[in-house]
C-alpha cells in the first residue's frame, strides 16, 4: 500500500510538474510539424500564376521616420510586382523630423511609383482610415514605416488572394534584419537580437502558421497586414479606443464579418532588432496591454469557459493570462521544491527534463521554419547557422513571459497609453516605494538610538 503511494504521489508531482509546457509548448510543436508541410504541400499544388495583376493600395504611417523610410519605399520600388500596380499613400501623423523630405527624394528617384503624401493630426488610428477612403485598389495592404519587403512578398500574398477567393484577410510573416544585428558588438549583444530573430521566425513561421491552420490567428501583424478592399470596409475600420488597432481590426473581421484570418508564410517582412532591454519590456507591454483592452471590447455572450477549444479568444486568454498565474508558480518552484526537502539531484533533473521539453520544441519549430524560409535562400542559410540559439530560447522567453506578466499588472493600475514606463523607469520607481516604505521605520529606529545615545551622554 505504501508503494502504491508513493507511485501515486510521485505521479501527480511529474504529472503537474510537466502538464502546463506539456500541453501549451510540445502538443502544438508536434502538430506544426506534420500539419503544416503537409499543408503547403497542397497549397503549392494547387496554386497558379496570375496573369493579370490586380491594383494594390499600400498604406505606410510615417511618425518621425526620415532614418528607415527611404528603405521601405525602396524595398517597394525593388520588389517583383509591377510599380504600375502599386499606389502607395503615405499618412503622416504629427510628425517633427524631415521624413517628408525623404519622401521628395523618393518621388525622384522611383519615379514609376505612385505615392500621395497625406496629413493625419489624430493619431495613427485616424491616420490609417483616412488611407482606406482613399485608396482604390483591390486589395489593401499595410505596412510599417520602419520596416522592408521581402521582394516576392507583394506577389506572394496577391497570388494567395488570387487563389483562393474565400480568404479576405492575411498578415504576412516578421522577422529581425540579419545585416542589423550583424552590426551589434558584442556576443552577448548580438546574442539577444538573435534570440529575438529565431522567436520572430517561430512565432510567425510555425506558431501562426499552425495557428492558421486551425483557423485560430488572434491577431493580424500591424507591420504587415492585407485586406480584400471589399471586406475591410464592411468593418468598423480602425479603432481610436486602444492602442492595439491591429488586433482590434483583427477582432472585427472574425466576430463581426466571420472571416477567416490567415497567414501568409511566404510573404516575408523585415524589421529593425530591438534596441536594448528598455525597448523590449516596454514594446511586449504595450501587446500585453492592447490584447486584454480589445478582449473586453468583445466580451459578449459567447465569452464562456466552456468555449476553450472554439473560441480562439477565450483560448488565449486562458493561456496567455488565466494560466499566467501557475505558469509563473511553475517557474518560482525550484525554491518550493528545496523548501519541501527535494534533494539537488531531484531539483536539477527536473530542471533538466523541463528544458529538454522546451529545447524539444524549439527544435521542432526550427524544423518547420526552415522548411518555409526555402522562400529566401540567404535567410534561411542564416537561420540554420544560428541552431544553437534555440538551446538559449527558452531563456529568452522566461524573460519575456515576466514583461507580459507585469503588463498584465500594469494594465490594472494605469491607463491605457501608447507611451509606458521603461524597464530602467519600472527599477527607479520600484526603488522609491522600497525607500518610502522604510523611511517612517527607519525614521522611529533613528529617533529611538538618538534618544538611547542622549540618556547614556547624561549618565556620563
Amino acid at each position: 500500500m505504501t508503494t502504491i503511494k508513493v507511485i501515486i504521489n510521485s505521479f501527480l508531482f511529474w504529472g503537474g510538474w510537466i502538464i502546463i509546457p506539456f500541453i501549451m509548448e510540445i502538443v502544438p510543436a508536434l502538430g506544426s510539424v506534420f500539419l503544416l508541410i503537409k499543408r503547403n504541400i497542397k497549397r503549392k499544388a494547387r496554386m497558379e500564376d496570375i496573369n493579370v495583376f490586380p491594383e494594390i493600395s499600400l498604406i505606410i504611417p510615417v511618425y518621425n521616420s526620415a532614418d528607415t523610410l527611404y528603405e521601405c519605399i525602396k524595398s517597394i520600388n525593388d520588389s517583383t510586382y509591377p510599380n504600375d500596380r502599386i499606389r502607395i499613400f503615405l499618412v503622416n501623423n504629427k510628425g517633427q523630423d524631415n521624413s517628408f523630405e525623404i519622401y521628395a527624394q523618393c518621388q525622384q528617384q522611383f519615379p514609376e511609383l505612385l505615392m500621395q503624401w497625406l496629413n493625419a493630426e489624430q493619431g495613427k488610428s485616424r491616420a490609417l482610415n483616412l488611407a482606406l477612403y482613399n485608396s482604390d485598389g483591390k486589395y489593401i495592404i499595410n505596412l510599417d514605416s520602419d520596416g522592408m519587403l521581402e521582394k516576392n512578398a507583394l506577389l506572394n500574398m496577391v497570388m494567395r488572394f488570387e487563389n483562393n477567393t474565400d480568404i479576405n484577410c492575411m498578415t504576412g510573416a516578421i522577422l529581425t534584419r540579419p545585416d542589423k544585428i550583424k552590426e551589434y558588438k558584442g556576443f552577448f549583444s548580438r546574442l539577444l537580437r538573435n534570440l529575438e530573430f529565431m522567436e520572430y521566425a517561430q512565432a510567425f513561421l510555425a506558431g501562426r502558421s499552425y495557428a492558421s491552420e486551425l483557423n485560430s490567428v488572434y491577431t493580424l501583424s500591424g507591420a504587415f497586414s492585407a485586406f480584400r478592399k471589399s471586406a475591410v470596409l464592411k468593418s468598423w475600420m480602425y479603432n481610436t479606443d486602444t492602442i492595439c488597432e491591429d488586433t482590434h481590426i483583427t477582432f472585427q473581421m472574425r466576430y463581426l464579418l466571420h472571416e477567416r484570418i490567415e497567414v501568409c508564410e511566404d510573404a516575408l517582412f523585415f524589421v529593425d532588432p530591438i534596441e536594448d532591454l528598455n525597448k523590449l519590456y516596454t514594446q511586449r507591454q504595450r501587446w500585453q496591454r492592447g490584447s486584454l483592452e480589445v478582449s473586453k471590447m468583445f466580451m459578449d455572450k459567447d465569452f464562456k469557459l466552456r468555449k476553450l477549444f472554439s473560441n480562439i479568444s477565450v483560448k488565449t486568454l486562458l493561456y496567455d493570462h488565466t494560466f499566467a498565474f501557475p505558469r509563473m508558480i511553475w517557474y518560482l518552484a525550484l525554491i518550493c521544491l528545496i523548501v519541501a526537502g527535494y534533494s539537488g539531484k531531484v531539483v536539477l533533473m527536473s530542471t533538466g527534463i523541463i528544458f529538454a521539453l522546451y529545447t524539444l520544441t524549439g527544435y521542432l519549430y526550427f524544423l518547420t521554419v526552415a522548411y518555409f524560409l526555402k522562400v529566401n535562400k540567404h535567410i534561411r542559410k542564416y537561420y540554420m547557422s544560428h541552431w544553437w540559439c534555440v538551446m538559449f530560447l527558452p531563456f529568452f522567453n522566461f524573460i519575456v513571459f515576466f514583461i507580459r506578466m507585469a503588463g498584465i499588472i500594469n494594465s490594472i493600475e494605469t491607463d491605457s497609453s501608447w507611451k509606458t514606463r521603461t524597464f530602467s523607469e519600472e527599477c527607479k520607481a520600484f526603488a522609491a516605494v522600497i525607500r518610502g516604505d522604510f523611511k517612517k521605520p527607519l525614521g522611529v529606529i533613528r529617533r529611538i538610538r538618538e534618544a538611547v545615545n542622549y540618556g547614556d551622554d547624561n549618565n556620563k
